[in-house]
């Protein structure tokens, strides 16, 4: 068995709620909260509700389905609250990873908890210990360009919560990680630029596969001797640095390094409309006037050149495409979820706009990945005036964060469509204070 694995099994089985600090579990919270968040508000799409009473069967000492009133088994209720917390594109990440850990970790992680009934402390652990992981994974690897990242290492992280809560020793460890690793999926990139709404199950899927990967160790199935290094170095990726996995461990937490999302669309995106917005606040009463714009130019990194279609056709691939996520904001005043809605999609102004947005990479921008993601934005009137600006990191990143008071403020903006205002209070509270819970089953009945 590789030596690192080992090390990584060690500290996650030895590492428990008294041995992180308080700072770690914090933002911790914050994802718990934030995550809970898009999945409840997700869960309203017609397309997830569909699948609920496709899949699920009430079940009262089930796992809770988030937003829906209603408990199911928790692998079902992992599947489900993973791909409701996808739809709405604000789900939290870790830009060294290059993905989102919490939307694959937190759906296993809270219904397995909920079903055992473990403590806020245990939760809380298990997400920390999960995300480490599966952030890791990410970082030890590249996936290749042609993947998309939901649905590939964060099957680990999922298995890895599950196996804490499940309280496994070290040897059950290395073999939940490795049935796990081959557990992914084969996800492609191409669904998110055509539209391809498979790609909002990925993240459903590995909380599922993780749940699943614990009953498969159970019931006496193995996985390979290293799958880490087999699958992510050889199958979905050409290379694998196991050295990642160790570094800093325990000392440098994945999780305090995320970033959260306030813009509904992809993240690659937001550096122009963090840039647009800069352009938005010079104007007079903050807009532009969509008749006088001759012509915008957006000059990006790699990635997020790629997301340069001017007529999406659905609302996912609305979300991936720059061109549209500029237009719908000038034209809406916002970067929110009512600017990315199927009647946004077909609003002939807001598309006759994106006709007019033009993007390219910037090869200088390119290079200062993925401490940086730059974006120039350059809005050219027909009168002749022109407005620039440039922004080289995100809203939301490590380097300018949003205050624990625009996270909630997000979080009452999208639960309180669900819940109301007042119960959505109460989550938040609740959420705030989870570790305070003996049984979180007394948390999760509120979801």
């Amino acid at each position: 068995m590789s030596d690192y694995l080992s090390k990584v099994c060690e500290f996650v089985v030895g590492t428990d709620y008294d041995n992180i600090s308080p700072e770690v579990f914090e933002q911790a919270k914050k994802v718990l909260y934030d995550t809970i968040g898009v999945i409840a508000l997700g869960a309203q799409e017609s397309e997830v509700k569909k699948l609920t009473r496709l899949l699920a069967t009430p079940l009262p000492s089930g796992a809770t389905l988030i937003g829906q009133k209603m408990k199911a088994d928790p692998l079902v209720s992992a599947l489900v609250n993973g791909t409701a917390g996808t739809w709405l594109e604000l789900d939290e990440g870790n830009q060294y990873a290059r993905g989102h850990a919490g939307i694959h970790v937190v759906p296993a992680a809270l219904a397995v908890a909920e079903v055992v009934q473990a403590s806020g402390k245990d939760l809380l652990t298990a997400i920390v210990l999960g995300y480490e992981v599966a952030c890791r994974v990410g970082i030890a690897c590249k996936l290749r360009m042609t993947m998309h990242p939901h649905g590939s290492w964060g099957t680990v992280g999922a298995a890895c919560a599950v196996g804490k809560l499940m309280k496994v020793d070290e040897e059950q460890m290395k073999e939940l990680i490795n049935i796990s690793s081959s557990l992914t999926l084969a996800t492609s990139r191409r669904t998110m630029l055509e539209g391809g709404t498979v790609r909002n199950a990925y993240a459903g899927v590995s909380g599922y596969m993780g749940i699943l990967a614990h009953k498969l160790l159970v019931s006496g199935f193995t996985g390979e001797a290293d799958g880490l290094r087999s699958v992510f170095g050889t199958v979905v990726s050409d290379s694998f640095d196991a050295a990642v996995m160790t570094e800093e461990l325990g000392s440098r937490y994945e999780i305090k390094r995320n970033y959260f999302k306030m813009h509904a669309c992809c993240r690659y995106i937001h550096a122009t409309l963090d840039a647009l917005y800069k352009i938005l606040e010079r104007q007079e009463e903050g807009k532009l006037d969509p008749q006088e714009i001759e012509k915008i130019e957006v000059e990006t990194y790699s990635l997020a050149a790629q997301l340069s279609s001017q007529q999406p056709q659905n609302m996912l691939a609305a979300k991936f495409s720059i061109p549209f996520s500029v237009a719908t904001t000038i034209v809406n005043r916002s970067s929110g979820v009512e600017s990315f809605t199927l009647e946004k999609v077909k609003d002939g102004v807001i598309r006759e706009l994106a006709m007019r947005v033009v993007v390219t990479e910037n090869p200088e921008f390119t290079s200062m990945m993925p401490s940086r993601r730059p974006s120039r934005i350059t809005v050219k009137l027909k009168d002749g005036r022109t407005y620039t600006e440039t922004v080289f990191v995100n809203r939301g990143d490590q380097e300018d964060s949003y205050s624990a008071e625009e996270l909630e403020r997000k979080f009452l903006s999208l639960t309180s469509l669900v819940y109301g205002p007042e119960r959505a209070k109460e989550v938040l509270e609740k959420t705030k204070n989870v570790e305070t819970f003996e049984n979180v089953r007394y948390y999760t009945d509120w979801l």
